[in-house]
C-alpha cells in the first residue's frame, strides 16, 4: 500500500477527512503611525503563510537624503533597493515594513520646519515604525529585526538601543562620522588644493567657527554651501556628524554586516572598527552601494543574487 493510500485509509477509518491548513496569500497593506505629532505612512508586506501563524518580521530603514519607502529619490535615483529587499525577505517568509521618512513620499514634512530636523528626530520616527511593526497581528513580536541600508544602518544601531531587536542586518552601513565619510567620498574626485580646503572647512565646522571657502574651487564651494552646510541642513549635519557609528553599536545582538567590494560610497576598508565593536566579521559582497552587480545602471531595479543569498544564509540560523 502506498503512503498516500495508507494515510487516506487511516483518516477514513477515524471517520473524518483531513483538512489542509488554510493558506493566507501574500499581501501589501498600507500602515500609518505617529511620531513627534506627524503621521508617517508605509507599506506592510506579509508573505503567504499558514492561517494563524505569527511571522518573523523586519523593519527596513532607508539611506540618507530624501529616500522614500522603496529606497528611491525620485525622479533621478530610483533603484528600489528597499522594495527589492522586501521581495527577497518575502521568499524567506519574513514580513516587512518600509516607510516614507520625513520629507519623502506621502509622509512629507507634516508641517515640520526642515531646519529643525536632526538625527534624533529620524531615530524616533524609526523607533515608532518598529513598534508599529511589532504590533501587527501577523507578526511574532519576539522575532522582529531591522534591516538598515547606508545611513539606515546607523539608524538601525540607534533604534536597537531603544527597543529589543531579534537581529540586525546592516547593508553597507554608515560606519564613519558623516563628514569623514563625505571627505572620503570627495577626496577621490577633487584636486589636492580642494582636499586641503575641505579638511579645513570640516575642522572649522566641528569647532563651530565661521566657514572659510578660500582656496576652494567654486564648484566644490557651491556644493558644500547648498547641499551640506546650508541653513536647512545645518542641524541635521551637526547631529549626525557628532556620532561615531562604532560607538553607537552595542555587541550582543546577532548581526549580518556587509560591505560592497564595488562600493565607492562606503568602501569595505572602513568597516573593521564597526565590525570589531559588534564582534562580527564583515561579509564582503560583489556589489555597489545600491546592492547592484558592478557596472549596473543606478536605476536598474534588481538586487545582485549575492544579497539574497547572504540574507537567506543569515536567516537560516535564526
Amino acid at each position: 500500500m502506498s503512503l498516500t493510500a495508507f494515510l487516506t485509509a487511516a483518516v477514513l477509518a477515524a471517520g473524518g477527512v483531513a483538512a489542509a491548513p488554510a493558506t493566507v496569500p501574500p499581501t501589501d497593506r498600507d500602515v500609518q503611525f505617529v511620531s513627534d505629532g506627524v503621521t508617517a505612512y508605509g507599506t506592510l508586506h506579509v508573505p503567504a503563510h499558514r492561517a494563524g501563524r505569527r511571522l518573523p518580521a523586519a523593519l527596513l530603514i532607508p539611506g540618507s537624503g530624501p529616500t522614500d519607502r522603496d529606497g528611491n529619490e525620485p525622479p533621478a535615483v530610483t533603484p528600489a533597493t528597499l522594495r527589492l529587499l522586501a521581495g527577497a525577505l518575502d521568499r524567506d517568509g519574513v514580513a516587512t515594513l518600509r516607510f516614507d521618512k520625513y520629507g519623502t513620499g506621502r509622509t512629507g514634512l507634516g508641517g515640520i520646519d526642515p531646519a529643525t530636523l536632526d538625527l534624533a528626530t529620524f531615530t524616533r520616527q524609526a523607533t515608532a515604525a518598529f513598534t508599529t511593526l511589532r504590533a501587527q497581528p501577523e507578526v511574532d513580536p519576539r522575532a522582529v529585526s531591522i534591516v538598515g541600508h547606508s545611513e539606515g544602518g546607523l539608524q538601525a544601531l540607534l533604534v536597537s538601543r531603544r527597543v529589543h531587536v531579534a537581529s540586525l542586518v546592516l547593508l553597507a552601513p554608515q560606519d564613519l562620522r558623516l563628514l569623514d565619510l563625505l571627505r572620503l567620498q570627495l577626496d577621490a574626485q577633487i584636486t589636492p588644493a580642494d582636499q586641503t580646503a575641505l579638511a579645513r572647512v570640516i575642522t572649522d565646522f566641528r569647532a563651530c567657527r565661521p566657514l572659510d571657502y578660500t582656496g576652494m574651487s567654486p564648484q566644490l564651494a557651491t556644493f558644500l554651501q547648498q547641499a551640506i552646510f546650508s541653513p536647512v541642513n545645518l542641524k541635521f549635519v551637526r547631529s549626525d556628524d557628532a556620532v561615531y557609528p562604532p560607538s553607537a553599536a552595542r555587541p550582543g545582538t546577532r548581526v549580518l554586516l556587509t560591505c560592497g567590494t564595488a562600493d565607492t560610497q562606503v568602501p569595505c576598508r572602513t568597516t573593521p572598527p564597526l565590525a570589531a565593536t559588534l564582534r562580527t566579521s564583515p561579509k564582503p559582497l560583489p556589489v555597489d552601494h545600491f546592492q547592484h552587480a558592478p557596472g549596473t545602471p543606478v536605476n536598474d531595479q534588481v538586487l545582485d543574487p549575492s544579497v539574497g543569498t547572504a540574507l537567506q544564509q543569515f536567516l537560516e540560523h535564526r
